[in-house]
């Protein structure tokens, strides 16, 4: 369970990196920039000017510094020896899409044979913890719900940290699994998939009424996202006091299939933060959030962590600002001139093309 120390920890919103194709990928130039958000520590209703005041004056941005380059990894079991936990990005490190990545049941094998503890952390906010299970399951993999964390579940949790009052509402943009970690934590919760179908019918005098019960809105990835959901949620956001603006996270794109990258959440973060000009608190990656409750979760030093990812924005990032190793896979989203343009100011510790390395290098070494 979360205590009000771990409440207190970082939420941060980060600018996504470019839509990339495989013919623009080499044209990722840019530094990073992110804003850190204070916290809010509490939430009840004679709190709600001064927590507008506390999201809205709190923003402040500062620019990654460089780092050394990224080495490439060359003995794997120097780096397992050294630490307790090995933490893994989903989309691109496991699977891509409904596709395992080759080798990764093996490398997981190995690595638990070893007595590492494995999590598994993902920004896809579109499945529960549970759901997510079903999913480790179906592609062969024996991975337990407690060793899940998504970023529909630290929505919940975030909400569940600050006390955020159980007669308040939840207005969901985004799909079931948001609703099903919402529900679970207590909270009540409107929106969502069943939203997808409402039309707005402009007429001359037309005014749309929105829920002022609604404390906070939740955006997430929705693959049933239209113009409702947008004014709805900016209705919520600017009229009702107080309301919070969350976001599951802001990746650029997503693997909704193993052929090609797909728009991500942030596509639809963006559409809100434009209507609204606030800019929402993210707990998913990199906010350090969720490092910060698995840490306390586990009772792990965030030293004794590899944060494994394919990302440098979101992954890599989340690892760096948790004070973690980092491991960048080339399996996903980042490519090598990605990651070795000069521009580009987020630098692994190591990396290597796929998890399964961790038995090739091995293997190549003995």
């Amino acid at each position: 369970m979360l205590t009000s120390k771990l409440s207190a920890a970082a939420v941060s919103s980060s600018s996504s990196t470019l839509f990339l194709n495989h013919r623009n990928r080499s044209n990722f130039a840019k530094k990073i920039h992110f804003n850190s958000l204070r916290p809010i520590v509490g939430w009840s209703c004679s709190k709600k000017s001064s927590t507008r005041r506390k999201m809205d004056s709190s923003a402040s941005s500062r620019v990654v510094s460089p780092r050394a380059s990224a080495q490439q990894l060359q003995d794997p079991d120097q780096l397992i020896d050294s630490v307790e936990t090995f933490i893994f990005d989903c989309d691109g490190v496991i699977w891509k899409g409904d596709k395992l990545i080759d080798g990764v049941p093996e490398t997981l094998d190995m690595l638990r044979s070893k007595g590492k503890r494995l999590v598994f952390v993902t920004n896809n906010s579109t499945k529960s913890r549970k759901q997510y299970g079903k999913k480790f399951e179906s592609l062969g993999l024996d991975v337990s719900e407690e060793e899940i964390f998504a970023s529909s579940f630290a929505a919940a949790a975030y909400l569940k940290s600050i006390d955020f009052p159980k007669d308040k509402k939840v207005y969901v943009v985004g799909e079931e699994g948001i609703q099903i970690e919402l529900e679970l934590a207590g909270f009540q919760y409107i929106g969502g998939p069943v939203d997808g179908d409402k039309k707005i019918e402009l007429k001359p005098g037309f005014l749309m009424e929105h829920d002022e019960e609604v404390g906070a809105v939740v955006v997430g990835f929705d693959r049933y996202f239209n113009y409702y959901k947008i004014q709805y949620a900016t209705l919520c956001i600017r009229e009702n006091p107080g309301c919070l603006f969350i976001a599951t996270n802001r990746d650029a794109v997503t693997h909704l299939t193993d052929a090609q990258e797909w728009a991500g959440g942030g596509s639809m973060v963006g559409a809100v933060r434009g209507s609204t000009q606030r800019e929402p608190l993210v707990v998913g990656k990199p906010s350090t959030f969720m490092m910060d409750y698995l840490a306390n979760e586990f009772n792990i030093s965030k030293s004794q962590i590899c944060m494994v990812g394919d990302r440098l924005d979101t992954d890599i990032l989340f690892g760096q600002n948790g004070g973690c190793k980092t491991l960048l896979v080339l399996s996903g989203v980042t490519s090598l001139p990605m990651l070795q343009n000069p521009e580009n100011a987020i630098q692994p510790d190591f990396y290597t093309n796929k998890i399964s390395d961790f038995l090739s290098l091995k293997a190549a070494t003995v």
